[in-house]
């Protein structure tokens, strides 16, 4: 290992970006950040699409905040899967993407699974049904005209780093989750592709991380103020991926929660599971750091809180989240639960009263006012993540002695603590910056400033970084009667 090296991470979450500068080196990992920056999508002519101009502009911002504080070595780019980007002959970008949340994939996968089997698919693939999946809103752009004049498709971090250097490439822990890479070659499913009508033509070639994608080029760099090349990395860039390379794990027995506006509940294993039980518990192989598998389940996460919040402004009521929070955890438990991957639960709205509703069809009545939908929501949550850690153990073979949170999610104690009495293990709850922090680990290693391997990165972790443990309270017996009471949970 080299002397320390200082490195920007650009995390570009469903809500919000950042862009955090990283100290790493022997024993050295210090987190701080240099700009923050909103994602708020916009809603043309009915179609929900992200914001990316705007989006590329706090990314400009952030390097150029990050710079101010020192010299940075690299930057790296992570963001959320699926969505995508496309460049006509010339790179020019020929539309706004369009936002996963929106309708037009809503009665797709009947469609995909008319020309494909769910088992070909999966077998294929390892990733689980979900019309969100870049291979759906394909299929649901078909015959459009920006799909028709495409030369080229990049997802949302290979976008941002085309921008900055010029460089076209597919980083491949992000190019798992379009349901388009065959799992078991890391490449292309291009028989795939051809199956459902999907072009291959558009997709360009995969990177690893740690590749260099090139230096940023001159013209930005000049609106930067940069005063020295500075390469992109290529680092594991779907967020999921960069945030459990920083699970603070000894050893390999553990389950984590990747918890933030979406929760990814699962286990890392060296190699897929492509039974039957787990393609129809709707687990998914993504690709984690260094060949690893991401074996996961989507939980809906902390969207439901989010979008509850949203209504709840709008309506003129000031809240504050933590309040909230603490209010919530001092009504009775479990009177009220829901299942948080109801479909109904996906596209923005009034939760509250979508919460309301699912509640009285299950016949519990509904909650009364946002305590007691707060309450609705963080039991929900940790019903999900009891079901979806049992059934990681059970398909993959492998134990959890502990489930290690990470992400925005550890910042909520009283969902921390539910999650541990619900699932009957020990929850280890930090980093809150995992995602950034495997983002900077990825772009230090490619350096030769870090740790060369997952364990030495997790050590690196477990030694710098703040952790709060959280003992399940031996309530297993109210949660199975509670989860009996939905039986799709």
């Amino acid at each position: 290992m080299s002397s320390d090296a200082t490195v920007a991470a650009v995390d570009l979450g469903a809500s919000g970006g950042r862009v955090l500068t990283g100290r790493v080196g022997s024993g050295r990992l210090e987190v701080a950040l240099a700009h923050r920056f909103a994602n708020v999508p916009v809603r043309v002519l009915g179609t929900l699409h992200w914001d990316i101009l705007r989006l590329y502009a706090g990314v400009i911002d952030g390097i150029r905040a990050a710079g101010r504080e020192g010299a940075i070595s690299s930057v790296g780019i992570d963001a959320w899967g699926v969505d995508y980007g496309l460049l006509d002959a010339t790179g020019a970008l020929l539309a706004n993407p369009v936002h996963y949340r929106d309708e037009r994939t809503r009665d797709v996968l009947p469609r995909v699974l008319e020309r494909i089997s769910a088992a070909e698919l999966y077998a294929a693939t390892g990733i689980q049904q979900l019309p969100i999946n870049t291979l759906c809103q394909l299929v649901a752009a078909a015959g459009t005209p920006a799909l028709q004049q495409a030369s080229r498709l990049l997802l949302i971090p290979d976008l941002i780093a085309y921008w900055l250097t010029g460089s076209a490439g597919a980083e491949v822990t992000n190019a798992s989750t379009t349901q388009l890479l065959d799992i078991s070659t890391g490449q292309w499913a291009t028989a795939v592709m051809e199956r459902v009508g999907v072009p291959a033509r558009l997709f360009p070639p995969l990177r690893e991380p740690g590749e260099r994608i090139g230096d940023v080029l001159p013209d930005v760099s000049a609106e930067i103020g940069l005063a020295r090349p500075l390469p992109v990395t290529a680092v594991a860039s779907h967020d999921t991926a960069s945030a459990v390379a920083a699970v603070p794990a000894s050893g390999r027995a553990f389950g984590y929660i990747s918890c933030g506006t979406w929760s990814l509940v699962g286990m890392e294993l060296d190699q897929p599971v492509r039974t039957d039980a787990s393609r129809l518990a709707n687990f998914t192989n993504e690709r984690g750091l260094d060949k690893t598998v991401r074996f996961l389940r989507n939980v809906m996460g902390l969207w439901l809180l989010q979008e509850s919040m949203r209504a709840w402004a709008a309506a003129g009521m000031q809240i504050d989240q933590d309040e909230l929070a603490a209010a919530a955890i001092r009504e009775p438990p479990l009177r009220y639960v829901i299942d948080p991957d109801n479909p109904a639960f996906l596209a923005p709205g009034d939760m509250p009263a979508r919460i309301a509703a699912a509640c009285r069809a299950a016949g519990q009545g509904a909650p009364d006012g946002p305590v007691q939908t707060a309450r609705c929501i963080l039991d929900s949550l940790a019903l999900a993540y009891r079901r979806a850690i049992a059934q990681v153990q059970e398909l993959s073979g492998q134990h959890a002695d502990a489930v290690h949170l990470v992400g925005g999610g550890v910042r909520n104690a009283p969902l921390c603590q539910l999650t541990a009495d619900a699932c009957g293990l020990p929850v280890v709850a930090g980093p809150a910056e995992a995602t950034a922090i495997g983002n900077m680990l990825v772009q230090a290693r490619a350096l030769g400033s870090g740790p060369g391997d997952l364990a030495g990165m997790r050590a690196l972790v477990r030694g710098t970084q703040r952790l709060t443990r959280y003992l399940p309270s031996g309530t297993q017996g109210q949660w199975q009667e509670a989860q009996d009471r939905l039986p799709l949970l």
